[in-house]
């Protein structure tokens, strides 16, 4: 098999898995605000049985462990692929090894959070690594896409201009992106630990714009705080990137102003509906779909391959021809 072609399968496969993912995490959303973590309180049966009675908290915690087995699988089925190409290997040998090593830590904190009876710290610490392993999985995805492009290319193809004005954006699409991680975390932290409605108003706490900063309430205007930090950041990106060449990263940037925007929202619409479980559910997948757009943009920026900035090699193009990315 070429390396292309191991490189383009890498690629689904890992994407695949990454979507998956997201499901999964947005399902662990709904078992949260549900009450269900612990309708099988044993693990990995469920109530002693590998298909439990059909009640409705247990089939929400049974589904979402039916999901997680089939994440891992799929996972397993990348990381085996990875390994078993050489091309692959040596681009993606190290990723893979830290993708097996987290989803090992994510099972072990699966059914820590039932033994330990959900505890917050555990629960928390296993949203932590829920959204390191998808982040892993979409890197792996678009680290593998490149591959794809790059067993074409002149070992050192030439780089036009644009490709600096691309690369100076990497750094802020990077903070926007951890920054995203971390409040997409404290959301988890608030939510794990019974704080999302310790400031039942907006945008005052309890009547007040400063509230004295103890527990819940602490917790609570910690994740405030990070939303208008995170949204002002957003504006920095969107204003850097209106005029910049390459149109994807141009209209990336503008998404992701948007979805903050509408994640900001779905913020406020918790507190006002009184946590809902369909708009807490929501609220995290845009968080994590927010993750998401980061990772790839930092990603495409970063990249010449995937900026369309690769100067077209001699004698390769006619003049005015598109260039090849």
């Amino acid at each position: 098999m070429s390396p292309s072609r191991a490189f383009a399968i890498t690629s689904r496969l890992a994407l695949a898995t990454s979507i998956l993912m997201f499901g999964l995490i947005v399902i662990g959303s709904v078992v949260r605000t549900t009450g269900s973590g612990l309708a099988c309180p044993d693990w990995p049966l469920c109530q002693g049985r590998i298909i439990p009675p059909f009640q409705f908290n247990v089939l929400i915690e049974w589904f979402h462990r039916c999901v997680a087995l089939l994440v891992s699988l799929l996972l397993f089925a990348t990381v085996a692929w990875i390994v078993t190409h050489r091309a692959v290997r040596a681009r993606l040998g190290g990723v893979a090894g830290l993708a097996v090593l987290l989803l090992f830590v994510q099972v072990l904190l699966g059914a820590l959070t039932v033994w330990k009876l959900l505890a917050p710290q555990v629960v928390s610490a296993h949203l932590a690594t829920a959204l390191a392993l998808f982040t892993t999985m979409l890197t792996t995805a678009l680290v593998a896409r490149a591959g794809v492009g790059d067993v074409h290319e002149d070992p050192a193809p030439a780089v036009v201009p644009a490709r600096a004005e691309s690369g100076s954006l990497t750094p802020l699409f990077a903070i926007a992106t951890s920054l995203t991680f971390v409040q997409a975390l404290l959301g988890g932290i608030v939510s794990t630990n019974g704080a999302g409605l310790a400031c039942p108003d907006w945008p005052t706490c309890n009547g007040v714009l400063f509230p004295p900063m103890q527990g819940a309430v602490a917790l609570q205007m910690l994740h405030r705080f990070g939303a208008y930090t995170l949204l002002a950041v957003m504006l920095m990106v969107l204003v850097r990137t209106r005029r910049v060449a390459d149109p994807a990263l141009r209209s990336g940037g503008g998404l992701l102003f948007g979805l903050t925007l509408v994640q900001a929202l779905f913020g406020i619409l918790n507190v006002r509906l009184g946590i809902p479980v369909w708009l807490t559910a929501l609220h995290l997948g845009v968080a994590t779909a927010i993750l998401a757009l980061g990772v790839t943009l930092t990603f495409l920026s970063a990249t010449p391959a995937f900026t369309g900035s690769r100067a077209p090699r001699p004698g390769a193009d006619a003049p005015g021809a598109p260039v090849v990315a």
